[in-house]
């Protein structure tokens, strides 16, 4: 059976998805959701903006996103075959799989030796950057729109003029006395 285009890319947005969210696991959109399993409270890298960041040309990875998830999918189909799942087949393989069997089959395609094991890691990195930093956003922007990766973490906001000012030093004191011609700014005069 041949997929229609829209078809085909919302199976490989809900595959990643998936995987993003094994990675960074967050509650479900509603009800009805898939990709995104519940296994955790609060937004997760899918809300963060993990396919965002994915399909940003910058990675270097926007290219190849359908073979991975066609990858993927393979390896999912054969972990359901190993273990006597049985998959659903309105989903994409990977999607079907339940949160344990999902963690369970990344374990593996992550860990040390796998012969695929950069790809993987790879995509687990930028599910991670998309919760920890907000990559594909301006921090500005993301902390205006409530980011909830930085917002977890209790990343700092801005000065009213959208600048970040840090009275305080995180050592607890200044690393290196300020150049004389330093501006009020903090840039060089």
């Amino acid at each position: 059976m041949t997929l229609d285009q829209p078809a085909q890319k919302q199976d490989t947005v809900s595959a990643l998805e998936a995987f993003a969210d094994t990675i960074v696991p967050g509650e479900k959109r509603n009800p009805d959701d898939r990709a995104v399993a519940g296994a955790a409270s609060g937004p997760g890298a899918v809300a963060a903006g993990a396919i965002l960041l994915l399909q940003n040309p910058a990675t270097g990875l926007t290219e190849s996103l359908d073979e991975f998830v066609r990858a993927l999918n393979a390896h999912a189909r054969a972990h359901a075959a190993e273990h006597g799942i049985s998959l659903d087949p309105q989903v994409p393989p990977f999607v079907a799989l339940s949160f344990t069997d999902r963690t369970s089959l990344v374990t593996v395609l992550t860990a040390p030796g796998h012969p695929e094991r950069d790809l993987w890691v790879s995509l687990a990195l930028f599910s991670n950057m998309a919760f920890d930093t907000g990559a594909h956003l301006h921090t500005a922007e993301a902390m205006a729109a409530g980011h909830p990766g930085l917002a977890a973490m209790g990343f700092a906001a801005p000065d009213p003029d959208g600048l970040w000012r840090f009275p305080d030093f995180s050592y607890g004191r200044p690393l290196a006395r300020l150049h004389p011609d330093t501006a009020p700014s903090g840039s060089l005069a």
